[in-house]
């Protein structure tokens, strides 16, 4: 029965080409854009979860990480005072206006710190030595920077908000959801640089807490003491910022939807496939009822059919995934490809093909065994 289902399949080579390249549409086609959806999450919360702080203070409200609201620098006394906290620092991410040499203006979204090697942030630095930031008016540029504002070296000059700023480092992988291109900037700095009455404000306050600090205790005492603002671990911040881009932004419905229809395409062209090929081969299946096998000996024969279309379908997908994820690479754009992502696709792809076989399970269950004796 093993050799009847490759057979079935076999016997018409082009249409068994056409199944597979069905299959193989449907999982480029879903790999890819949940590679994408994956990797541009990975993007809006990557530089929460390298700050690695145990706790956030952030205003009343704030649904994501790069749409900050300030709030008084001086709370993050209270933070310091409180206890279990070993360190509080405030930092300030802020959107900011740059002006390119041929002297038209994109924006950039920096990220401000008194002390950024305490927090051993940013995580990846190319060029330049991050304490220098204390000594003037200096800023680091990722380099993704390159995409937007076109090339710059370490040594050069650009305006921020009107101030000239010398660039004396770059580094790696700080990437926006917006994929507005991050500066790093000494905290005292980028206060003198926000808008009027913004000087003695801040938009986070970051927290590490002591080895054997109960947390929750801590939070408890914190959001007693700054009933104004709001209180978050790294991983309940991250979630809500990932959660405003897919919810605000109609992502996560345009990746449903997609999803959806790549599935759709597998399913029909599966299907399709699978009843026209069980339609004439309805004498083969008439012959295993007649020597004594059952419809679930027959079913066992579909999906078998379904499984090697699977398989083969979704080795054929893989190949157009990789290419065109060292294709988006080159532009800059992450396109996140994991191994759990590979296994689920790889199980929804069996079950596409299962669920594809079913349409043919009804009309090989009515078979009568007699059928193989007529003319």
């Amino acid at each position: 029965m093993v050799d009847l289902a490759r057979k079935n399949l076999l016997h018409d080579k082009l249409r068994f080409l056409i199944t597979i390249s069905g299959v193989a549409f449907a999982v480029t086609l879903v790999l890819v854009q949940l590679g994408l959806f994956f990797g541009l999450l990975k993007n809006a919360t990557i530089t929460i979860e390298k700050l690695g702080a145990d706790l956030w203070v952030t205003s009343k409200n704030t649904h994501n990480v790069d749409f900050a609201h300030t709030f008084p620098e001086s709370r993050v006394q209270r933070v310091r005072s409180t206890p279990g906290v070993v360190r509080a620092d405030n930092l300030i991410v802020t959107f900011m206006d740059f002006t390119l040499p041929n002297g038209a203006q994109d924006a950039t979204l920096v990220y401000a710190l008194e002390n950024f090697e305490a927090w051993r942030f940013p995580w990846r630095v190319e060029e330049g030595n991050i304490t220098d930031l204390r000594r003037g008016n200096y800023v680091f540029v990722d380099n993704s920077a390159v995409r937007r504002f076109g090339p710059f070296s370490t040594g050069e000059y650009r305006e921020y908000l009107g101030t000239r700023l010398k660039i004396i480092g770059r580094t790696e992988e700080a990437r926006s959801f917006t994929t507005t291109p991050i500066s790093f900037m000494e905290y005292g700095l980028a206060q003198r640089l926000m808008t009027v009455g913004n000087h003695d404000q801040t938009t986070y306050v970051l927290i590490k807490l002591a080895p054997g600090a109960d947390l929750e205790q801590v939070r408890a005492e914190l959001q007693r003491r700054l009933p104004h603002n709001d209180i978050y671990t790294s991983a309940e911040w991250a979630e809500r910022s990932r959660s405003y881009w897919i919810n605000n932004t109609g992502l996560g419905f345009n990746m449903a939807m997609t999803v959806f229809l790549g599935c759709l395409v597998g399913i029909i062209v599966v299907a399709q496939t699978l009843y026209t090929s069980t339609m004439e081969h309805l004498r083969e299946f008439g012959t295993v009822k007649a020597i004594g096998g059952s419809n679930r000996d027959i079913y066992a024969i579909l999906a078998r059919q379904a499984l090697i279309s699977s398989v083969i379908g979704f080795a054929l997908g893989i190949v157009p995934t990789l290419v065109i994820r060292a294709l988006v690479q080159q532009a800059d754009i992450e396109l996140l490809i994991s191994r759990p992502l590979v296994i689920t696709v790889f199980i929804g792809t069996i079950g596409m093909c299962l669920a594809a076989s079913m349409i043919s399970f009804r009309k090989v269950a009515s078979i009568d065994p007699a059928l193989v004796f007529r003319n």
